[in-house]
């Protein structure tokens, strides 16, 4: 029997794909360590309860198609829910750096890179809101990519 890294299911030995999550055995392992480390490090989905996660995902949904409202909704519908919690927290950091944004861009609207440069980020950022979206679709929670290095919110 082996285990499988992304859902950690037991499964046969010549099982090709996990049941449960549907991974890839076969690329897995020619995947680099430092590859699969690297990623592990901003998945907490394992720390939370998947009843608790299958009972606040659409309201984990809210947080990242509404922006201040649903995280607002979500702290009023699920107080008790870490997992909801752990979303409206990355949440809050989407709508703090793109104010910052916003307000930097303002402040400098007469250069011709500030706004564009924002423009590029607030772009990326909403990709990034999008491929949120569907981690909490799909049950996980992991950090956002460009706003995970910031400090504040853990």
């Amino acid at each position: 029997m082996k285990i499988c890294p992304r859902c950690q299911t037991q499964v046969n030995d010549d099982t090709v794909f996990c049941p449960n999550c549907g991974n890839n055995f076969a690329a897995t392992e020619t995947t680099p360590v430092t590859a699969m480390v690297a990623t592990a490090d901003f998945d907490h989905t394992a720390e939370f309860d998947p009843r608790d996660i299958s009972e606040n995902k659409v309201i984990a949904m809210c947080v990242y198609l509404l922006g201040a409202i649903g995280i607002l909704i979500a702290l009023l519908a699920s107080k008790e829910s870490p997992y909801a919690a752990f979303h409206v927290r990355q949440g809050l950091k989407f709508t703090v750096v793109i104010t910052l944004t916003g307000i930097l861009s303002a402040l400098l609207c007469w250069t011709c890179i500030v706004p564009a440069a924002a423009g590029i980020l607030m772009i990326a950022l909403f990709v990034v809101k999008i491929i949120c979206f569907f981690n909490v679709c799909n049950g996980k929670a992991v950090e956002p990519a460009i706003i995970r290095s910031l400090g504040f919110l853990k």
